[in-house]
């Protein structure tokens, strides 16, 4: 991976980082206002305690649908991810064979050229014997008709 990509998948999760540490600080501290809101209004005791259950009500509704959708976005990466990673594997599994063959291919070159060197050698080695056992048969019929 280079460095570029690496400063952008930092920037990318430096980009992440700052927004959940914003959504989480939005939400504590709108918690915290409305704590605040309600302690400090010129109500009842009985009107506050009332708020304040409206208020958890309306918490806990949000928290479910909060959970529902982070079930729901957990749901979509994992497929994502689960599709990726078979692609990924497909990728590599047809790369490697592609590359096995190659490999195959150049094995089978090599030995077929090596074959073929000494089946060459061979013949020339059998030319050179030839050649010889020529000029021998040569050299007495030629010394005798001298």
């Amino acid at each position: 991976m280079s460095n570029q990509d690496q400063n952008q998948n930092q920037g990318q999760n430096q980009n992440d980082m700052n927004s959940k540490d914003f959504l989480i600080g939005s939400l504590i501290g709108g918690l915290v206002g409305a704590c605040a809101a309600l302690l400090f209004a010129p109500k009842s005791g009985r009107e506050v305690r009332e708020d304040l259950n409206q208020g958890a009500s309306y918490m806990r509704e949000r928290a479910g649908e909060w959970k529902d959708v982070a079930y729901e976005k957990s749901g979509e990466w994992k497929d994502r991810a689960r599709e990726s990673s078979a692609q990924l594997s497909q990728n590599l599994s047809e790369k490697s064979q592609d590359i096995q063959e190659r490999v195959k291919d150049k094995v089978s070159e090599f030995r077929s050229k090596d074959e073929a060197e000494e089946a060459a050698e061979e013949v020339a080695e059998a030319i050179e014997e030839a050649a010889e056992e020529l000029e021998r048969q040569q050299e007495p019929s030629t010394t005798s008709n001298l």
